[in-house]
């Protein structure tokens, strides 16, 4: 079984590094093979990174890719989930999916963001899966996708330019921090909201 895992890895290296060569395409296809069914090493990450370093003015195409390529590879489980209902989430622990189930039935799009937005280990296709399930809006689950995923990209795309070979480091140290405080952001905004149409219904009222 071991010898079995090392092959599989090889060749899903192997895969990433010759789809590296398309450049922009390659990026979109990692990205679509990451969030559909076949994590890839380091996923788009670390090939948005790479080639944005070697290529400063194509940091924007690269990152425009992979948010792609992204999205259409978590449609991929969008659908799945929506044909196949919660028959799809078993693999999951039950506290695991009742905790996600509030999350989307009390926060809908800002849910599906954060979990766009935040890194691993947290657990995104659980997310994907349970939008899918619970028949979450499509163009709501979308939205908040391409924002959440564009915005993870871009910065990776920035410090790519910005810093280099170095990028890697920064990204690794420092994103959980960066991603927490953004889904702290997203979430003090709707608080804030939320409260402001408690007043103007009461003040209506």
């Amino acid at each position: 079984m071991k010898t079995l895992l090392l092959g599989i890895g090889s060749t899903m290296k192997s895969l990433q590094a010759m789809l590296i060569g398309f450049g922009a395409l390659g990026i979109l296809a990692i990205g679509f093979m990451d969030a559909a069914f076949i994590p890839l090493p380091g996923g788009p990450d670390v090939v948005v990174m790479a080639l944005s370093h070697n290529n400063h003015a194509m940091m924007p195409v690269y990152v425009l890719a992979a948010v792609i390529g992204s999205t259409l590879g978590s449609l991929i489980l969008y659908f799945a989930a929506r044909k196949g209902g919660q028959a799809v989430l078993r693999k999951f622990s039950p506290e695991k999916r009742a905790r996600v189930e509030d999350l989307l039935e009390r926060y809908d799009i800002l849910a599906m963001l954060l979990a766009s937005v935040l890194p691993p280990p947290f657990p995104f296709k659980l997310f994907v899966l349970s939008a899918g399930a619970f028949k979450m809006q499509l163009w709501r689950f979308v939205a908040a996708l391409v924002v959440g995923r564009g915005f993870r990209f871009l910065l990776e795309g920035i410090l790519a330019v910005k810093y280099g070979e170095q990028a890697m480091d920064i990204f690794k140290n420092h994103y959980p921090k960066i991603g927490l405080g953004v889904a702290a952001a997203i979430i003090v905004i709707y608080l804030f909201n939320s409260l402001l149409k408690k007043r103007r219904r009461e003040a209506t009222s």
